[in-house]
C-alpha cells in the first residue's frame, strides 16, 4: 500500500492534535500555571486595592446611614465575584453584616486603575445598640480583611445581628 503526501499529512495534524490534547499541565502542581484562567482574571486582593471611605452618617436612633467603600485597582486586571464579607465589631465581639438580599451579586472584571464600590447601609441605633468601635471587610474568596475604625454611632439591632446590610459591588468611575 502506497501512503499519498495529503494523508501523511493529515495524519501528522491528528497525531499533533492528540499529543497537544495530552498535554494540558494537569500534574497536580501550579508550577508554571498563570494566575488565570478560563474564567478570566484572578481573583481581586485588598493588598492590591486602593480603599477609600465615603460615610453619609445616620443622624440620629432610627435613621439610617451608609459608608460607601471605594476600591480602586493597583494592581493587574482581577475579578470581584460575589459580595464582600463585612464584620462590625464592639467590645472585641465581630457581628457579621448580613448582604443585601435584594442586590445580585455580577462577576465583574476590574481592569488595573478601574474602580468599584460597595455600601454598607446601617440604621443608628440608642440605647442598648451596637456599640461599634471599627468595621473590617474582605473581598470574595480572600481571608485578608482591610479593618477601620467606625466613627458614625451606635448600630441598632435586629433579631439579635445589626440592622445593617452590605451591597454588591458596582463599577465606578466609568
Amino acid at each position: 500500500m502506497r501512503t499519498t503526501k495529503p494523508a501523511v499529512m493529515a495524519m501528522a495534524a491528528v497525531t499533533a492534535a492528540l499529543l497537544l490534547t495530552a498535554c494540558d499541565g494537569g500534574g497536580g502542581d501550579d508550577a508554571g500555571k498563570s494566575s488565570t484562567d478560563d474564567r478570566g482574571p484572578a481573583a481581586c486582593r485588598i493588598g492590591q486595592m486602593g480603599v477609600d471611605l465615603a460615610p453619609s452618617p445616620a443622624p440620629a436612633a432610627g435613621d439610617t446611614g451608609t459608608v460607601s467603600v471605594n476600591l480602586a485597582n493597583r494592581g493587574p486586571a482581577c475579578t470581584l465575584d460575589g459580595f464582600p464579607a463585612v464584620t462590625l465589631t464592639a467590645d472585641g465581639t465581630p457581628a457579621e453584616v448580613p448582604v443585601d438580599e435584594a442586590a445580585v451579586p455580577q462577576r465583574m472584571t476590574l481592569a488595573a486603575q478601574g474602580t468599584a464600590t460597595f455600601t454598607l447601609t446601617y440604621v443608628r441605633g440608642g440605647t442598648g445598640g451596637l456599640a461599634v468601635s471599627s468595621a473590617e471587610f474582605a473581598l470574595p474568596g480572600a481571608a485578608t480583611t482591610h479593618r477601620f475604625p467606625w466613627s458614625y454611632g451606635e448600630v441598632a439591632m435586629k433579631g439579635g445581628a445589626p440592622d445593617a446590610t452590605v451591597s454588591a459591588f458596582q463599577r465606578a468611575g466609568d
